[in-house]
């Protein structure tokens, strides 16, 4: 399998899991858009068995490198971010970990109790990034406990192992060329955007800009019944080049801090 095979996978389970960004998309094309995919992002615990290494080790077999991380202590994350080292049109790859070291010792309970659950020869096989929650039907009290202490670790308890969103290059499009018009474009048909901290996040001069609808909310069956909880989002990128006309490839801490909260739970 090589890279494209898995972006396929991953996008086929992401848009049939949640429905809304199939409906992003097709607004896009409907409008005569070639919709380009900037990154991708994945989210996990830190362990040694399923931290950021291990997710990302089914990207490096396939021609991508590690180029950066990040630090986010407000929300207690640890970030890389990985490029293909020979295709510029590959899209980038963002892979976070929960430092679960730092939180309650409920919320470490939880989730080495739900990583205790994740059979073995998943952990060592390339299936690990499109498996979802494979440890046991959720617990709604279990969630909405989590979700006091990290929004982040409550949407993994549930959601598990997948893509965490996709985002459209916004340098690609032709008609909707800024965020600006991306977002007024979304929000005419009824999208709710993420605007934690504003619409959008960054600026020209730091060379990157981004925003995001806010997650889906999606059906959801745990012990006590069944909930609507958060799903997954889409995200929209516009890059700019450095002075030296380079395009810049890496990501903002601050920015991305944000981003994350585009799975928080809200009411419709």
């Amino acid at each position: 399998m090589n890279y494209k095979e898995v972006f396929s996978r991953l996008w086929s389970d992401y848009t049939r899991q949640n429905p809304v960004t199939q409906t992003v998309y097709e607004l896009f094309t409907a409008e005569g858009e070639i919709v380009t995919n900037d990154h991708i992002a994945f989210r996990t615990f830190r362990h040694p068995q399923i931290g950021v290494d291990s997710l990302a080790a089914i990207f490096l077999k396939n021609g991508y490198r590690y180029k950066g991380d990040y630090h986010f202590e407000a929300k207690k994350l640890y970030a890389k971010h990985f490029e293909h080292e020979s295709d510029p049109d590959a899209p980038r790859v963002f892979i976070s970990e929960l430092l679960t070291g730092e939180f309650s010792p409920f919320l470490q309970e939880t989730a080495h109790g739900w990583i205790s659950q994740i059979p073995a020869t998943l952990i060592a096989s390339d299936e690990l990034i499109y498996a979802g929650n494979i440890s046991g039907v959720p617990s709604y009290q279990v969630y909405e406990k989590l979700r006091i202490e990290s929004e982040y670790a409550a949407w993994l308890y549930v959601n598990g192992f997948c893509a965490n969103h996709f985002t459209v290059s916004v340098n690609r499009l032709k008609k909707y060329d800024s965020l600006q018009k991306v977002n007024n474009f979304l929000k005419s048909h009824g999208l709710k955007m993420n605007d934690a901290g504003g619409e959008i996040q960054g600026t020209p001069e730091e060379l990157l800009e981004q925003s995001s609808i806010k997650a889906g909310m999606v059906k959801f069956h745990f012990t006590e019944g069944e909930y609507e909880i958060p799903g997954c989002y889409y995200e929209f990128a516009k890059r700019y080049p450095d002075s030296k006309g380079i395009l810049y490839n890496g990501f903002i801490a601050k920015s991305a801090d944000k981003i994350f909260e585009s799975t928080n739970f809200y009411k419709k």
